[in-house]
């Protein structure tokens, strides 16, 4: 039995659709084997969205050469598609594939023979049109649902437009059967995923709310959750129905970047501050107990340290929950690396955008113990997932919400509502019996 591996870089959509690969060379009698063991194949699904990330992308592809000699290299994902004749100078890659071709992967390959001369496939992305269905899960519990690809937004700092092509979502139909494969299959939970979500539907007449509302009748899937939707794409229509249907959970994560009007402007984002604030209210209004969840980034080349106080404060006194914290990364091709040449500008020094990166990772920690603390004591539904740690078993509440108990088998996959506790030294909460409350000495 021939033997293949993989390895994925970056978002939660690459490793939908690197698992989509998997399912297709298991159909051909592959067995699946883990990253750096011996394999016949070597498939690499890879990220470009800093530069960091294409380092770790070359770094990953000569470790696979270096354990695996002999084993066929193919390398797809979004850095394939940006900057192939860069992957196919690496000494030992087979086969580098585009964003189209990776979908027809055994239709473009004849036979997984090393050759001389590395082939590489890669049509221009303005040709795309193929969505291209994946979904994948972590755990046993878990499963992420792509809906949606490629963006027609031009933020001034982003590359993947170029590397994904235009926004094109899979039919409601079609979704809604994947979502029931997924029960079947004894999912309790489905991610939905996407460049850009919110512009789900708008090339077929559709729009996001109205695949929710079918989403929300499939049986057996009890939690559905919104990977990440822009500010002035998340109506109150779809705060309400989140707010009042069966499945969805109150979390919602959005993209804010700076919380300077400026800054905002030259990353040609298409809101400002006041939108965002003005949506985390509502979310609060209707949803006191949500997550919200924000992504910001630093160092953006007109990021003066009074802007970046800006951002800071901005965020010190929204009602959120957590960030995710990026560092600026100059993107060859993007406009603001064009706009900061033309112009002669200076760029902020990367110590100080490092500085600013701890500055904001503090103040997530803030947050998160702020809200989680804010919901001790209350009783709060838990998915459990399978992974066991040191004994231990967590899972998510229904506003995300981590927490702990000691494991145990029969729980996995169940939804049992649990009093949150006290901290644990990893920061998440104690699951506590719903029945049980502690006597004050």
């Amino acid at each position: 039995m021939p033997r293949v591996s993989f390895y994925t870089l970056g978002c939660k959509l690459n490793f939908a659709e690197t698992s989509t690969l998997e399912r297709d060379f298991l159909a051909r009698h592959y067995e699946v084997v883990p990253f750096g063991e011996p394999a016949d194949v070597t498939v690499i699904n890879t990220c470009t969205v800093t530069a960091e990330a294409e380092r770790q992308c070359r770094q990953i592809i000569r470790r696979a050469i270096r354990q695996n000699p002999n084993a066929f290299i193919i390398v797809t994902g979004c850095y394939a598609q940006l900057r192939p004749e860069e992957i196919a100078r690496i000494e030992g890659v087979d086969v580098v594939l585009g964003a189209r071709e990776k979908f027809h992967l055994f239709e473009l390959i004849e036979s997984f023979q090393k050759k001389e001369q590395t082939q590489v496939a890669v049509s221009c992305i303005d040709e795309l049109q193929e969505f291209g269905p994946a979904f994948s899960s972590t755990e046993r519990t878990r499963a992420f649902l792509k809906i949606q690809d490629g963006c027609d937004y031009v933020c001034s700092f982003c590359t993947i437009p170029k590397a994904r092509g235009r926004s094109r979502s899979q039919p409601i139909e079609a979704t809604v059967a994947q979502a029931r494969q997924l029960a079947e299959m004894g999912f309790k939970e489905i991610v939905l995923t996407g460049v850009n979500i919110g512009l789900y539907g708008q090339e077929f007449g559709a729009t996001l709310l109205d695949l929710l509302r079918e989403l929300d009748r499939v049986e057996g899937i009890e939690r559905y959750r919104i990977s990440s939707i822009e500010p002035n794409l998340l109506t109150d229509e779809i705060i309400a129905f989140v707010a009042e249907s069966r499945a969805f959970m109150p979390h919602f994560h959005m993209p804010l970047q700076s919380g300077d009007n400026f800054v905002l402007g030259k990353m040609r984002r298409r809101y400002r501050r006041e939108l965002y604030a003005e949506r985390v209210a509502r979310i609060r209004e209707l949803l006191p107990d949500a997550a919200i969840g924000v992504d910001v980034i630093v160092g953006f080349p007109t990021e003066t340290p009074e802007r970046f106080e800006n951002t800071y404060r901005f965020l010190n006194e929204l009602p959120i929950s957590y960030l995710h914290v990026f560092t600026y990364s100059e993107r060859p091709g993007t406009a603001a690396v064009e706009q900061l040449e033309r112009m002669g500008g200076q760029p902020v020094p990367k110590p100080e955008r490092s500085r600013r990166n701890r500055m904001l990772q503090v103040l997530s920690h803030k947050k998160r113990h702020a809200f989680y603390r804010a919901h001790q004591g209350q009783v709060r539904p838990v998915l459990w997932e399978s992974t066991e740690k040191h004994g231990l078993m967590y899972g998510y509440t229904d506003n995300y919400i981590r927490v702990q108990r000691p494991f145990d088998p029969e729980r996995v996959g169940q939804i049992e509502p649990v009093r949150l506790g006290d901290f644990a030294p990893d920061g998440t909460l104690v699951a506590e019996d719903p029945a049980f409350i502690p006597i004050s000495c």
